[in-house]
């Protein structure tokens, strides 16, 4: 790590800081066998103090680190193996102007997270923004001109439903009137 910390003090673009001075950092740069639960902890800690990118170098990354190393403000994950000083420095200043660089097995592993998110909690059925599909079928036909009980006559249920429906739209969505509850959703996409 000397000789890259030499490297970077030797580049007019980076300013290397020492001891005291890490909490003006633009970017951190960090190096550690693997991402351990005790380095998190520190990264975690410097996260809320300084709040810099982190640029993480390790001898090995497990794709389960992915949401560790988000949470520590790693925008970089680089294999000390593949790595030179170039690599680090394109790095240092990707993260500084808010890039940054993830091994292909740890991008695969966020973006299977991010979609468990969106089916749990984002885009779940009839979720706290979103329609049921029974509740998009009444708006298109509302947004047809149809009134409740031609509605209810082509989806083949009894008015009170389709005035459930409804309420329930209004309600979960804080809708006022029919024309609102169509307006709100065409402009959200929802039908």
């Amino acid at each position: 790590m000397t000789g890259l910390t030499t490297y970077l003090a030797s580049r007019p673009e980076v300013e290397v800081l020492g001891g005291a001075q890490h909490a003006r950092a633009e970017v951190a740069v960090v190096a550690a066998p693997r991402l351990t639960a005790e380095i998190a902890s520190r990264l975690r800690r410097a996260a809320a103090q300084v709040g810099a990118p982190v640029v993480l170098i390790v001898d090995e990354v497990g794709e389960t680190d992915v949401l560790a190393a988000v949470e520590c403000r790693v925008v970089a994950v680089l294999q000390r193996a593949a790595v030179t000083d170039e690599v680090v420095l394109r790095n240092v200043l990707a993260a500084a102007t808010g890039g940054g660089s993830m091994p292909p097995a740890m991008v695969a592993e966020l973006m299977r997270h991010v979609e468990r998110l969106q089916r749990q909690v984002v885009a779940p059925e009839g979720g706290p923004n979103q329609l049921t599909s029974r509740e998009a079928d009444v708006l298109r036909l509302m947004a047809d001109g149809l009134d409740t009980a031609e509605i209810a006559g082509r989806l083949c249920y009894s008015e009170r439903t389709i005035k459930n429906v409804f309420y329930g739209i209004t309600t979960r969505l804080n809708l006022r009137n029919r024309p609102h509850a169509v307006a709100y959703a065409l402009r959200k996409g929802m039908i």
